[in-house]
């Protein structure tokens, strides 16, 4: 995968558009950075395989460290920009990376990571946007790259992304894949195909969200190597997504369900407002989207909003067309790669209708870094493959989700998957977002609670807990419905969705007992 034809064909061309600030990066640009970051990187020891922590907000050089990276055959590390001196320290340390590329925002937490940590700093140290004030030990750049050549490093070897999970569950848990060895343009990729057909050589590509996150980060750059821009918010808001949508005229971008939820709970004199008939596709992922909200979401953009299911361990994906799933709603859509097979607890198949474990059959490599319990339990002995996510296959092979392995609830000995009570919450035109777990009960081992936030705040009582509780009950079985619901002013998800329900258990269950 490369940027450098575009580079020589259309170096004036957009590559990079931050919005709202408006900087743009054209093709030549980013192509001469991505060299001369890679050569530091020859010039300073690294290595086919070596790792390069990127520790930055959505800015002008993001793309230009990845590129690098990539070219120069390293692991690449995004690091969440919410996290702590010693939680970006973890994995510094434990993907053993050999640099760190920070910038100006993140200072305070690059200038702690020293005293977290335990085998010292990398001998590289990059400070973003610097002006000459980098920190003691740590190069600035741009300049630090100012005296090295403009051309490709001479031995230019694929890289790959070495992703950390969001750490819902626990400590993140690094997914790395094996190295192809081959030259960038030789390297094989399933994005490169998906986006040739999906997207538009001549359109314009909006990235919403971080690009620490894997979607982010590998759809715009496969974008970039289809020549095509890439608007890149510098931080997600409703209002702002559809503000970059008008004035760039943006033809496709990707989403995730939350996005789309706080976009329709705009008024509608806002959301009318903006002119987004220059959308041609969108596409949307990381997270089950309620049926009701994506129904809204066509109703409003038209049939054009599509949808995958894959992972950052990208053992497998689905793919489901606005026009499939109008017919099939709900559903994620057929393998697109590697073929899908559902599981008992006890490894056995399970037939269409019946939600079990999903697995991917002829599914890529991966491991979870320093980790082999976690990766053999993600691996059947057929060679299957799994991430923990629960869900069925109707009679045509479509994919429905149900939620996953580590969210079920067991109440009085039946298994609840909550997802489906919070798809059903958020329709709810007073709801913003809701979550639902189980907390400890004497009786029954696990009571079922729902925790959301409202539209408005100010309006949270126990009232309207007790009207919620009602209007679900109305539409779901009862033991599926939260046995109370709570308020919080805001849920903890993280920038692609991903609802963080862990501390809302340590929270709710305390309060139980």
């Amino acid at each position: 995968m490369q940027i450098r034809e575009h580079a020589e064909v259309t170096p004036d061309k957009p590559a990079v558009i931050m919005h709202p600030s408006g900087t743009v990066v054209t093709f030549g640009q980013l192509e001469a950075r991505a060299n001369q970051l890679a050569q530091l990187f020859r010039s300073r020891g690294l290595r086919e395989g070596d790792a390069v922590a990127i520790l930055m907000e959505n800015n002008e050089h993001y793309h230009a460290a990845m590129w690098a990276a990539r070219r120069a055959g390293l692991y690449y590390v995004p690091i969440s920009t919410h996290l702590i001196a010693g939680e970006a320290a973890y994995i510094i340390d434990n993907s053993a990376a050999k640099a760190i590329i920070g910038s100006q925002k993140l200072r305070p937490v690059c200038e702690r990571l020293a005293a977290e940590l335990p085998a010292g700093m990398p001998e590289l140290l990059i400070m973003a946007d610097a002006g000459g004030s980098a920190p003691p030990g740590w190069l600035s750049y741009p300049e630090c790259v100012a005296e090295q050549p403009v051309t490709p490093i001479e031995d230019e070897i694929e890289g790959d992304l070495l992703q950390y999970s969001s750490g819902t569950t626990g400590r993140p848990k690094g997914i790395k894949r094996p190295l192809p060895h081959l030259p960038p343009a030789a390297a094989p990729g399933l994005m490169t195909a998906l986006v040739s057909f999906w997207a538009d050589p001549n359109g314009v590509y909006l990235s919403p969200a971080p690009l620490y996150h894997t979607a982010p980060s590998v759809w715009s750059m496969t974008m970039q190597a289809a020549g095509i821009p890439v608007v890149v918010m510098e931080r997600f808001d409703a209002e702002g997504a559809l503000d970059a949508i008008a004035r760039h005229r943006v033809t496709h971008g990707q989403f995730v369900p939350v996005m789309f939820t706080r976009m329709l709970k705009l008024p509608a004199a806002i959301r009318d407002s903006y002119d987004l008939s220059s959308l041609q596709r969108v596409m949307h992922a990381a997270a089950p989207c309620p049926v009701e909200i994506k129904k809204q979401m066509i109703d409003w953009w038209g049939p054009i909003v599509d949808e995958y299911y894959a992972s950052s361990e990208a053992i497998g994906s689905t793919l489901i067309t606005a026009e499939e799933w109008l017919a099939h709603p709900g559903s994620v859509g057929r393998a697109m790669a590697g073929a899908l097979h559902i599981l008992d607890e006890d490894g056995n198949e399970l037939p269409p209708g019946e939600a079990g474990e999903i697995y991917f059959e002829s599914a890529g490599t991966f491991e979870y870094l320093n980790d082999a319990e976690k990766t053999a339990a993600a691996r059947h002995h057929r060679g299957w493959m799994t991430v923990g996510d629960i869900g069925y296959l109707d009679e045509a092979g479509y994919l429905y989700l149900t939620d996953r392995r580590h969210h079920m609830i067991i109440s009085g000995g039946v298994n609840i998957y909550p997802q489906e009570a919070e798809n059903m919450l958020v329709t709810h035109p007073r709801v913003m977002d809701a979550a639902v777990f189980g907390v400890p009960d004497d009786e029954m081992g696990q009571s079922v609670k729902g925790v959301v936030q409202l539209v408005d705040h100010a309006e949270a009582d126990a009232e309207l807990a007790e009207e919620l509780l009602a209007w679900l009950r109305d539409r779901l079985a009862h033991y599926k419905c939260p046995r109370s619901i709570s308020f919080e002013a805001t849920l903890p998800r993280t920038d692609t969705g991903k609802l963080y329900k862990q501390s809302l258990i340590e929270k709710y269950s305390a309060a139980a007992q």
